[in-house]
């Protein structure tokens, strides 16, 4: 009855927050008013009958906070790693004739979990084993996780935080420039539950699926592993999908498994297989690394022998030129391959390639083309002197160990190109109708050679029109759109140049930070753009350098005066903290967040850093007596350290 209702609960507020969605960003109705309220009316009601309350639910509302960085906390026993086979009779000789779970093996980043009082606690990460990252505030915006649940003693489990792959795709979609784009599910997902800030987090879709109950005392599972799983369902987790395996048919449900990841949307490398009957699980005890009560199973790769043809090399706008190995077409994991990235010039040299050798190739996590050995290893693949593009020289550099190639000619078309197709991007200069292609044909054609040349289009519509794919119509569209980008702002100009570094978020912190004004942001050095937060010294020099190279102020002066930027209004009755800087630390009792008082303060004029400094007006920190870098810092400046109420009285 309770796994009923929580699974009533969970299609209320996916419906409910659809409702939502289309309502405010799309503009349409799915449900009247009344039908809402009274889903909602529902919605609260089961989740005051069951105790359980998610994340997501519209009832609830998880403050966004900031934190300075993440602490560190051991756990209460080392979480080992896994035993694994490749071999399927293995893992059949493995389970002795004894009953076991089968699940997937999902590949994100390992959290635990406590819960209190049937509250989420604590969540911290797996980490090194030992000991893990705080990053309870993160996981109060993954997407399934209750955050109240009906169980009121401690409980303590483990799962995995992971980002689908329809998620990864749809966020990297997003992002113009390929070689910004994330690699992979697994490294977006690491990235975004370890977060500063958890409002990132919860723009990212992270999901929990729970593999391993770890307490929950006083509840009776009759010594089953999949008793357990039940009764983490009855609280409102998502359990890794799991079957019920035998010697008999163990067999059969891998393959039923291996069927089903071609088209799963979780990453999953491989399955685990664990002993249903948990004391003798435990009685089995450990190795020195390895608990002997599960196993893992990977998916054992389809190899394939092949002929390696060529080596491409791709540029990109940064000018780093990717070696991309080209070969005798195979079949793998039911697709044709003829392609795969190698990645950079360490990679290269450690497969010592040569056109001709025989090669293995397979799909990691059967999915992204690698080469796995090269048979023949004749090493004469010559790294290119000259960029294949724009023909002049590259310089292989080496950042952490690793070695790539890059070509160091500031003006390469292949810049050119993925230059342009940023600032045309929808978080630059927003201009539809020109595609990658579209701009290479521009360029080639010599019709833009740099941004401001966009705002001149017109000055060859006939040749325009003559194109293939373009006409009258396509061209008015075109222009329109072109002109439509001319009102923009100046966070969006910023990003839209391509400045190393410089993502939209970073963009609008260093507008915000110089007021809107384009010439203070233009002169400003390399310590005063450090101090910002979120900028940092590598972010503020490549600024700095862009600022400074007489090519790149030259061209950002022709195409100004295309431009009307708008600037920000505000009421000047209402900018009482302009000109003050604040420094917010520590937890706060009249805001939800940090963020949430920042923005207060930005609505005022005033400015927000995260650095205490001799401009610093004062230090909001609830704890004056904390031992805080940023507490000594002031101390050491003499900045005034006001509590949250201070800081409200005087100045709010």
């Amino acid at each position: 009855m309770q796994s009923s209702k929580v699974e009533r609960i969970r299609g209320l507020v996916e419906l409910l927050n659809e409702a939502s969605r289309t309502y405010y960003a799309e503009d349409r109705e799915i449900m009247s008013n009344f039908e809402y309220d009274k889903l909602y009316d529902e919605l609260s009601s089961l989740e005051q009958e069951t105790g359980v309350i998610f994340s997501n639910s519209p009832t609830v509302k998880v403050g966004y906070e900031a934190v300075d960085e993440l602490p560190k906390e051991r756990h209460e026993s080392p979480m080992l790693s896994l035993g694994k086979t490749k071999s399927r009779e293995e893992l059949q000789d493995w389970m002795q004739g004894k009953l076991a779970i089968l699940s997937w093996k999902l590949d994100g980043l390992t959290i635990v979990l406590t819960y209190n009082a049937g509250k989420l606690a604590k969540a911290v990460t797996r980490g090194n084993g030992e000991i893990g990252e705080v990053i309870t505030n993160n996981a109060m915006t993954f997407q399934n996780l209750p955050i109240n649940i009906s169980y009121q003693g401690e409980l303590v489990l483990r799962g995995e935080a992971v980002i689908s792959y329809s998620d990864f795709e749809k966020i990297n979609r997003e992002i113009p420039d390929a070689e910004e784009k994330y690699k992979n599910p697994r490294n977006l997902c690491s990235g975004s539950v370890r977060q500063l800030n958890n409002e990132i987090t919860a723009k990212r879709n992270v999901q929990f699926f729970a593999f391993s109950l770890v307490k929950a005392e006083g509840v009776d599972f009759h010594n089953s592993k999949e008793e357990q799983f039940r009764f983490l369902q009855e609280q409102g987790f998502s359990v890794v999908e799991y079957k019920r395996v035998t010697e008999e048919n163990i067999q059969d449900v891998l393959s039923e498994f291996e069927r089903k990841i071609e088209n799963y949307d979780i990453p999953s490398d491989g399955l685990v297989l664990t002993y249903d009957d948990i004391a003798y699980g435990e009685a089995l005890g450990r190795t020195a690394k390895f608990p002997r009560h599960s196993i893992a199973f990977k998916w054992a790769d389809e190899l394939r022998e092949t002929t390696l043809r060529e080596i491409e090399w791709s540029a990109s706008r940064t000018g780093l030129i990717n070696p991309v190995a080209i070969f005798e077409p195979v079949e793998l994991e039911g697709t044709t391959v003829s392609r795969a990235s190698v990645h950079n010039i360490s990679i290269l040299r450690g497969l010592k390639l040569g056109i001709g050798d025989h090669i293995t190739v397979y799909k990691a996590n059967m999915i992204i083309p690698q080469i796995a050995e090269n048979l023949t290893g004749s090493d004469t693949v010559e790294i290119p002197k000259v960029c294949p593009v724009c023909g002049q020289p590259t310089q292989i550099k080496q950042i952490n160990e690793v070695q790539s190639l890059y070509c160091v000619n500031e003006r390469c078309p292949a810049k050119s190109v993925k230059s342009f197709t940023l600032f045309v991007s929808r978080d630059a200069m927003n201009i539809d109708g020109l595609s990658e292609a579209t701009l290479e044909k521009f360029i080639d054609q010599g019709f833009i050679k740099e941004y401001a040349d966009l705002y001149h289009l017109d000055h060859h519509r006939e040749e325009i029109t003559l194109m293939e794919g373009f006409g009258e119509k396509s061209y008015q569209k075109l222009i329109s759109s072109i002109d439509t980008s001319r009102s923009t702002t100046l966070p969006r100009l910023i990003y839209a140049l391509g400045i190393a570094n410089i993502g939209v978020a970073n963009a609008k912190m260093l507008c915000r930070h110089f007021d809107y004004d384009l010439e203070q942001l233009k002169s400003a050095d390399v310590e005063t753009l450090s101090a910002i937060e979120g900028v940092g010294e590598v972010i503020a020099t490549a600024f700095v350098e862009y600022m400074q190279d007489a090519d790149n102020l030259a061209k950002l002066g022709r195409l100004l005066p295309e431009l009307i930027i708008e600037t920000p209004q505000f009421d000047a009755d209402s900018q009482t903290l302009s000109g003050l800087v604040f420094v917010i630390t520590g937890s706060l009792d009249h805001y939800g967040s940090r963020s949430e008082l920042k923005e207060e303060i930005e609505k005022r004029g005033g400015k927000v850093t995260g650095s205490v400094t001799g401009k610093t007006t004062c230090l909001i920190n609830n704890d004056s007596t904390s031992g805080s870098a940023k507490n000594k810092k002031a101390k050491e400046l003499q900045v005034p350290v006001l509590t949250e109420d201070e800081f409200l009285q005087k100045y709010m």
